[in-house]
């Protein structure tokens, strides 16, 4: 906990000219941002993001120093024959915190920060207009249930960007696998008559159909579990990404460390998806946390702000993660024939 006067030093040094900050960034600078995908081995999307520490460096370790945050994908089968909302599959998150991350707070108070946590992912993912549209298997009676699993190894501040970054890592990590519809119906009579006028049992009609059932009622896997095609998000929407406005009137500041989130009375969290073929951009949510208060005819510019600096940063986020699945590609050597 820091003193009134280390927090007053704090707000005096960012509202200078020109600004100051401990570790010399500028106020729109983010530290180093590390993202890894396929850290789980039996999940089926998983990504790791850390801010800050040693994420600019190669080592797959984290460091002591910095905000790392672990997210993995698992898939189930759901029964959806009673649901209400048609059966297309949803999402469950969950966030749970090391007490490595947080050693001042107590038991109760940590449980606190992880529903908090969990409340704002939930809320966010688990939106209709979010919802994959490959997540039906046989309509109206069995979907696929995604949870989302994130855990916080480590928090040096701006933990909410940290951890929706690793979401949506994980989330275009993830791979469902295909399914086909089967359908058991008994032989007709001639089909009976046939198989009995046969000397070969097996000339009989099978009663497992696995073409173009009208009214399947299972299914079967067509691809191993770790294995399938991607999560298609509705309208070619990209996952949520998040950006804090840590707000010191008359400015603000990204990606604040947990001395500075200290000495700052109210933080803007910005969600927001973006449109992978065209410009098109959604607020898909907004939260003010903090004791301070902000001015009603500051909120649309700060929500234009934090759209130009999350617009940057989901840039940023699809060419890592385009260059991570890229090196998963096996390469084909070319065969060199042997001179005769």
């Amino acid at each position: 906990m820091l003193s009134k006067s280390e927090k007053s030093y704090i707000r005096t040094s960012l509202l200078s000219e020109p600004p100051l900050r401990a570790d010399g960034r500028s106020l729109l600078d983010f530290r180093g941002v590390a993202v890894e995908l396929g850290v789980t081995a039996l999940a089926n999307g998983s990504a790791r993001v850390r801010i800050g520490g040693d994420a600019g460096s190669e080592s797959g370790g984290g460091g002591v120093c910095g905000t790392e945050v672990l997210v993995a994908v698992k898939v189930e089968v759901e029964d959806v024959s009673g649901s209400v909302d048609g059966g297309k599959g949803r999402m469950a998150c969950n966030v749970s915190c090391s007490p490595a991350a947080y050693p001042s707070l107590t038991m109760l108070q940590l449980d606190d920060f992880q529903s908090d946590l969990t409340s704002i992912l939930d809320t966010t993912l688990g939106c209709s207009s979010l919802c994959p549209t490959n997540l039906s298997i046989i309509p109206r009676k069995k979907a696929w249930l995604l949870h989302v699993d994130a855990l916080v190894l480590a928090d040096d501040g701006n933990v909410y960007d940290a951890l929706f970054l690793a979401a949506a890592a994980a989330l275009h990590d993830t791979r469902i696998p295909r399914t086909r519809p089967i359908e058991y119906r008994p032989n007709n009579a001639r089909s009976q008559a046939s198989a009995d006028a046969s000397d070969d049992p097996m000339d009989g009609a099978s009663g497992l159909d696995t073409h173009a059932m009208p009214k399947a009622t299972d299914f079967e896997l067509m691809d191993y579990w770790d294995e399938g095609e991607p999560l298609v998000c509705p309208n070619g929407m990209s996952w949520p990404i998040c950006v804090t406005l840590n707000l010191v009137p008359p400015l603000f500041y990204l990606d604040a460390t947990t001395v500075e989130e200290d000495a700052t009375l109210t933080r803007l969290l910005l969600l927001y998806s973006f449109s992978t073929n065209s410009s098109n951009t959604r607020l898909q949510g907004m939260r003010l946390l903090g004791h301070g208060e902000v001015e009603a005819n500051l909120i649309k510019p700060l929500i234009r702000e934090g759209e130009k600096h999350a617009k940057h940063l989901n840039q940023s986020l699809f060419a890592k993660l385009k260059s991570e699945l890229t090196k998963r590609i096996p390469q084909i050597v070319p065969s060199t024939k042997r001179n005769k």
